[in-house]
């Protein structure tokens, strides 16, 4: 594979040019199978394997795991920033610092639970969203970008099969 292949093995996330009902259904869907698919990823992956790269100069395993429960920790803080304030700008943070932090060398399955808790928390969220609310807005402070929650979604569904897509396709080759 190329490393833009390892990089983005779903490939780049593109900004829909519409958002159906039925896609904003197979969002939410994809938000609430993640955490199921990525426990079954990693069940009964060595520490070995864990700590295996998925690319050269990228993340292990046991880093995708921790980085996307911090991600989606991140993400529904700012949906609920948008869903009670008008178009707040929201807090980025330096996700390849993070990975380096201590907490990522846990065990991941502090990381799984943090997953299922929050996804089940965005999808009762998401389940329930007027067509207002899929309007509301955050500005996204390094882009400058003005992000529709309806758009945040569709990068969330994105960013878990992309991660995702990084175990699968390492543990191909072990």
């Amino acid at each position: 594979m190329t490393d833009e292949e390892l990089r983005y093995p779903t490939g780049r996330f593109k900004t829909p040019v519409s958002y159906t009902q039925h896609a904003i259904n197979g969002w939410i869907n994809d938000i609430k199978v993640l955490p199921g698919k990525l426990r079954n990823a990693v069940i009964g992956l060595t520490e070995k394997q864990l700590d295996t790269q998925y690319r050269t100069g990228g993340w292990t395993i046991r880093q995708v795991v921790h980085h996307v429960a911090d991600s989606h920790m991140n993400s529904i803080i700012r949906f609920k920033w948008a869903l009670t304030e008008e178009n707040p700008t929201i807090k980025a943070y330096e996700e390849a610092d993070w990975a380096l932090l201590p907490d990522y060398r846990l065990p991941i399955e502090s990381s799984l639970k943090l997953l299922e808790g929050i996804h089940q928390h965005m999808v009762a969220l998401f389940e329930n969203f007027t067509e207002e609310q899929w309007n509301r807005t955050f500005v996204h402070p390094q882009s400058g970008d003005t992000v529709p929650l309806k758009r945040n979604l569709a990068i969330y569904a994105w960013h878990g099969k992309h991660h995702l897509a990084h175990i699968t396709e390492t543990i191909k080759h072990f």
